[in-house]
């Protein structure tokens, strides 16, 4: 199945219809519903309630808040949660910007498929495609089309096919175990304290501030009492976690994954510029004087 959806279309007139189905454990939204004002991932669910027993495959193109949005526990996170959680999320491709003719943002093809080969099983595949562009709007019409500047060309759809079966880690390339994306939502309690003194309740309990509340993000791969030793008590040694409030979240951080460390000019370098824009500045001030 191939499926480009709108983009931040609303679905609050469909409201209620859909939570009703999302209510029901065999709906096709039972994953989860988005913000009411993108039901972008509602078509991808709707998609994967259509595939085969045998086997299917879907790509469908979404743009970069697909990836990240909606913390722990919300609708975006549980429908990433659910697909990552049942071995569903073969691949995304980052695409370049200004593909599209109505948007320049930056857009990602989802590939979902319930048939993954051995190789594959437990593993998501990210592709950075987002330098594979040429100019204009097609390979006939070399002028832009509204914010339709580049498209992929044959050999360009040919690299990032090839990176795609090979399924090999390089520099467009990199491979993750599925609960790489995945992380506990753990909240912080710090005491409450009045008057220089901890307070406590009527049964010699802790009393909460909830005015430090605060909340981890611990990757699955971590063990959460340990993270909590090494990353917290050694700047607030009188906190503790609320672990009846833990939630389970996932997100793609994928600039993360791909981002390159550009050095920063030396000192040297800097000096130079400045004095030789000094001296440039100087010589238009004298140029407006004279």
């Amino acid at each position: 199945m191939l499926s480009n959806p709108p983009f931040g279309v609303s679905w609050k007139k469909e409201k209620t219809f859909i939570e009703a189905e999302a209510s029901d454990p065999h709906g096709r939204f039972h994953a989860g519903t988005p913000r009411t004002s993108d039901g972008a991932m509602l078509f991808l669910q709707h998609m994967i309630s259509k595939m085969e027993v045998s086997g299917s495959r879907i790509a469908v193109i979404f743009n970069g808040s697909s990836l990240f949005i909606g913390d722990a526990g919300s609708g975006e996170s549980n429908i990433r949660k659910t697909i990552i959680e049942k071995d569903m999320l073969e691949a995304i491709v980052a695409l370049p910007k200004d593909m599209f003719y109505n948007t320049g943002i930056a857009t990602y093809i989802w590939l979902v498929t319930n048939r993954k080969p051995e190789a594959r099983k437990g593993k998501v595949q990210l592709i950075n495609a987002a330098g594979f562009s040429t100019p204009g709007a097609s390979a006939t019409t070399r002028k832009s089309l509204g914010n339709k500047c580049n498209y992929i060309s044959d050999r360009q759809i040919g690299q990032i096919s090839e990176i795609f079966t090979l399924f090999t880690e390089g520099e467009y390339c990199k491979i993750f175990e599925n609960d790489a994306f995945g992380y506990t939502k753990v909240t912080v309690e710090r005491p409450l304290i009045e008057n220089g003194k901890v307070v406590t309740d009527k049964k010699g309990k802790l009393k909460v501030d909830g005015k430090l509340r605060d909340t981890e993000k611990i990757p699955l791969a971590d063990d959460i009492d340990a993270y909590f030793k090494r990353e917290v008590l050694p700047h607030v040694p009188d906190a503790w976690m609320d672990r009846s409030k833990d939630k389970i979240g996932y997100e793609i951080n994928f600039t993360k994954y791909f981002y390159r460390f550009t050095p920063l000019c030396s000192l040297t370098d800097i000096k130079a510029d400045i004095l030789a824009l000094e001296e440039h500045t100087e010589g238009l001030l004298k140029e407006i004087l004279d």
